[in-house]
């Protein structure tokens, strides 16, 4: 029989993740029907709701209804806890509803395994404090970094953040005109680059052989992975984390970890033609 799964939000029609599951299950065989479901602001419990009586097993949600999926939950992971919001719903055997947020587990295993770039150990600096950064903040913690700081444009809010998540390691905080010198890796995790804008970014910032990865994706770089270049950085986007987040969903939901690589390539060359066609 074929489970039924979902992406949820408000707007969706640009989501990737029908394209990414679908990739997935067709690789691991696995029988799933995956498909993209608008709704309506304030809508999210009814649609859950009704969603899994008819037998659905699991939703990705995507703005604006990560905290909807947080209160409807049952149960809660440890890290969706910490996050303070939910992007991944799974049906469990006794009929409840389990709560995750995958964003930060992806983000770290795009570092970690495609990169390669090392986190423990070393200096890193997230920009923003907000829902991005509070979903990264544990998984990051885990790796044991050096340090970890958090700089947004109103310090009040990342040194909130860092209080909140000092109970699991050394968080400091800072606006982002007070941020100190020489972090290993950058993390942008602000919503600058949605809008083309360039987060503030001291070069001092930057040690020498920094890492720069930037949470949002496209066909081209971005103004903060432009900027770091610049500064001698090596630069990544957030392609990566999409769909690292992606796979824990699917593993969460299925029992099966699918491979990232051969899913990533087959979108970064998807968006290279893109470009290459807007361009001609």
């Amino acid at each position: 029989m074929t489970d039924r799964y979902a992406v949820v939000g408000n707007p969706i029609a640009h989501s990737l993740s029908p394209r990414i599951h679908g990739a997935f299950a067709a690789q691991t065989g696995e029988d799933i029907r995956y498909e993209k479901r608008l709704v309506e602001k304030g809508g999210f419990a009814d649609f859950a709701r009704e969603f899994f009586a008819a037998g659905g097993r699991g939703l990705n949600v995507t703005m604006p209804f990560k905290l909807d999926a947080c209160e409807f939950a049952d149960e809660l992971t440890e890290r969706a806890r910490a996050a303070g919001a939910v992007n991944t719903l799974a049906k469990q055997p006794d009929g409840s509803v389990l709560g995750d947020n995958t964003d930060g587990a992806g983000l770290v295993a795009d570092i970690k395994n495609h990169l390669g770039w090392e986190i423990r150990g070393k200096r890193v600096l997230l920009l923003g404090a907000g829902g991005a950064t509070r979903g990264a903040l544990l998984p990051l913690l885990n790796e044991t970094p050096a340090q970890l700081h958090i700089a947004n444009r109103t310090a009040a809010k990342a040194e909130q953040l860092a209080e909140d998540f000092s109970a699991y390691g050394r968080v400091t905080a800072s606006g982002l005109d007070a941020v100190p010198a020489g972090f290993d890796l950058v993390v942008n995790a602000s919503a600058a680059s949605l809008s083309g804008e360039l987060p503030p970014l001291s070069p001092r910032a930057l040690a020498k052989g920094c890492r720069a990865y930037d949470m949002v994706y496209g066909a081209e770089p971005t103004p903060f992975m432009r900027r770091a270049a610049q500064l001698g950085a090596q630069t990544a986007d957030g392609l990566g984390m999409l769909v690292g987040q992606a796979a824990e969903a699917f593993y969460l939901w299925r029992g099966v970890r699918p491979a990232v690589a051969p899913v990533l390539n087959m979108l970064r060359a998807e968006l290279r033609n893109t470009r290459d066609a807007s361009a001609g």
